[in-house]
């Protein structure tokens, strides 16, 4: 395994530190505290979920898929079926790997979301690691409502080493958006990242905007591949899942970049998110820089929840059942 990932690792698990004190300690606490496995045990561990921000649909799936594997190996103890939670809420996490194939495809990439989530800086970091992966990277920053959003956008830009197309204020998006599609295909670009505005406040504009975008995208590069990222704050709990029914409806999601998940204590909404919009979690931050955003990863992700410690290059943890 990498040093990066190794660092975003330790990063991640000491960012979860207030998540694992929410969740984790209770998880703990019910294992510890019943002798038997019984209604009340999955009543007591299903609250936990529930109250860790981990969501109603997440955590009955979870609790049904326990509730399987303790029948179906006639498990009586209830720190023997430990690990199979654990196992659960990763399987509820698992990101396809048809989920990045916008890495290897000619591609454009919208970001969207509400004004300080991280937004422009996701686009930024996105860009620097497309390009040291040797894609070629245009930015569009069609973000041209907020004051300085071009000049930060344009300072991300000079960091990752990529181009840029658009950034003056008060600019249309839709114009830029299309000066950037032409830009890409004359320049044989592979992936064309786009900074939208973050208005939720005004809605009807902010779907027509959106609309018009897509619709200039469709007619001047149909053959692209085609994403629609949104950019959520982990600090913000299930508010980011109203963020993001609201999004859904003016575009087809088709991936979450999360954010702010080091210190934040609900961290359980990465679970919530993917159940119930079926929209999966593409990628995690944990702070300031280019590395501190990455795939996201089911298996890291829990790992890091529950500090267990990897037992091979792969991260699957050959943890004990009763060990945390």
């Amino acid at each position: 395994m990498s040093e990066e990932k190794k660092g975003f690792f330790s990063r991640l698990k000491a960012g979860l530190t207030k998540t694992r004190d929410n969740i984790v300690r209770g998880i703990d606490s019910v294992f510890s505290g019943f002798s038997a496995i019984d209604d009340d045990f999955y009543e007591e561990l299903e609250e936990i979920l529930i109250m860790g921000d981990m969501g109603v649909n997440a955590t009955t799936a979870i609790i049904e898929r326990l509730k399987k594997e303790v029948r179906e190996r006639h498990i009586k103890e209830p720190m023997e079926c430990k690990q199979f939670l654990i196992d659960s809420i990763k399987e509820q996490m698992r990101v396809d790997e048809t989920a990045y194939d916008f890495e290897r495809k000619q591609s454009v990439i919208m970001v969207i979301g509400v004004n300080g989530v991280g937004k422009t800086t996701s686009v930024g970091k996105l860009a620097g690691k497309l390009k040291d992966n040797g894609r070629k990277v245009l930015i569009a920053a069609a973000d041209t409502f907020r004051a300085a959003a071009g000049d930060q956008l344009a300072e991300w830009a000079r960091r990752a080493d990529v181009p840029m197309v658009g950034g003056s204020e008060g600019a249309d998006p839709a114009s830029v958006v299309f000066d950037a599609v032409n830009a890409a295909k004359a320049r044989g670009v592979d992936v064309l990242l786009i900074d939208t505005a973050g208005r939720l406040h005004n809605k009807k504009n902010l779907m027509e905007e959106l609309r018009k975008m897509n619709r200039i995208i469709d007619r001047e590069f149909p053959d692209a591949h085609r994403e629609n990222l949104i950019v959520l704050d982990g600090t913000t709990g299930q508010n980011a899942l109203v963020q993001a029914r609201e999004f859904g409806e003016v575009a087809e999601l088709t991936g979450i970049i999360l954010t702010k998940m080091d210190g934040t204590a609900k961290g359980g909404i990465a679970v919530a998110i993917q159940s119930e919009l079926q929209v999966p979690v593409k990628y995690i931050g944990v702070g300031e820089t280019i590395e501190d955003l990455q795939k996201f990863d089911s298996d890291e992700f829990v790992n890091a929840l529950f500090e267990i410690e990897r037992g091979n290059e792969n991260g699957r943890a050959d943890a004990d059942a009763g060990e945390i």
